[in-house]
């Protein structure tokens, strides 16, 4: 089974919890609440994580970081607790390609991903490409992505292609990497071997799309969140405030959840008569469980994929300064945006606005 959805920005949760129903509570494994640079390194309290956004478990058993305000990727040595900086130099732009990903200028970082080579994936949402990190050497190259705005290059090479805004990307088992390129309205694949790129869903539309549509060539409304379960691409919409799942050789978008109108609604009842406000993170758990990072509800909502039943998690729909204590539903969020599943069931979530990394259990 592929991995790129179990591994998603940052709280976490244990399945015993999950799965019984019971009320767990939330603590902070990184970052202090202050969103300025403070180090390269240290421990996780007192290095501070400005705007957490992405989060994956990396092959070393690691949690990974993007962190959106001070431009780098973070790792967190969850039996330490110490971070460290493994791309971005801190400062703001687009250099550093053939040379040390630490000494790299990079430009929001939104979600990182790993291939079974243990080698390292980015996003820069602003400076709209796609990077790599060598897992051997710590290079830095650009993979997607020519640094200009627009939408360019589909049947070309995928660095000489042109994206706008990309937000989240995922990877399959044969290596293919997915962007949602938001921008655009559009989900794109390059080819593992050609570095191809093609647009696989949506166009120039923006339009929710129907039930059971080819997702070729048919509008897709604002593709924000991605993961890869199997043979399975997990959807969130951002404007589209819903929730879709494609399997990658049928072609068709099939709906989950989420009635496409913003609001926060149908808990305890069908997925699909939901509501969510700009959903912005997508992972997959164990025992069929998907969680949604509801963003501007500041909740976390889990939908059984057997029951097909909605319910939230942690967060509320209200506006959320920094909180510490209570019970993980009625922990205050502030603008979550990525989420993942470490393989011992744990949920780490980036409470992106209150700038740090928290954890349910």
């Amino acid at each position: 089974m592929n991995h790129a959805c179990l591994y998603i920005p940052i709280l976490v949760l244990t399945f015993s919890h999950v799965t019984r129903g019971e009320d767990f509570s939330p603590e902070s494994v990184a970052g202090t609440g202050a969103p300025e640079n403070n180090g390269d390194s240290g421990s996780a309290q007192k290095i501070n994580i400005g705007e957490p956004f992405g989060v994956e478990i990396g092959p070393d058993a690691a949690l990974y970081v993007t962190e959106v305000r001070n431009h780098r990727v973070r790792r967190l040595d969850l039996d330490s607790g110490d971070v460290t900086t493994v791309a971005g130099c801190g400062r703001r732009g687009y250099s550093g390609d053939g040379g040390p990903a630490t000494d790299a200028e990079l430009n929001e970082p939104y979600e990182v991903r790993f291939d079974r080579d243990g080698n390292i994936f980015f996003v820069e949402m602003r400076n709209h490409i796609v990077r790599r990190v060598d897992g051997k050497t710590g290079n830095i190259s650009t993979v997607a992505g020519t640094g200009r705005q627009g939408f360019a290059g589909d049947g070309g090479p995928a660095t000489e292609a042109m994206f706008s805004q990309p937000h989240s990307i995922a990877l399959d088992d044969d290596g293919a990497l997915y962007i949602a390129d938001i921008g655009n309205h559009r989900i794109r694949r390059i080819d593992p071997k050609t570095r191809i790129v093609e647009t696989i869903a949506g166009n120039s539309g923006r339009n929710l799309p129907q039930d059971g549509q080819v997702a070729r060539g048919n509008p897709i409304l604002g593709p924000r969140a991605l993961c890869i379960d199997g043979n399975t691409l997990w959807i969130a919409l951002r404007e589209g405030h819903s929730i879709w799942r494609m399997e990658l050789r049928e072609g068709r978008l099939r709906h989950v959840a989420g009635t496409g109108e913003p609001g926060f609604a149908g808990d305890g009842e069908s997925a699909k008569l939901a509501k969510f406000n700009g959903p912005k993170g997508i992972a997959v758990g164990p025992g069929k469980k998907l969680f949604v990072v509801d963003t501007e509800n500041h909740a976390i909502r889990m939908i059984d994929l057997q029951s097909g039943i909605i319910s939230t998690i942690a967060g509320s729909p209200r506006s959320a300064d920094e909180k510490a204590g209570g019970l993980a539903t009625t922990m205050l969020l502030n603008r979550p945006h990525g989420i993942c599943v470490a393989p011992g069931g744990e949920i780490f979530v980036g409470d992106t606005l209150n700038h740090r990394v928290r954890r349910l259990k």
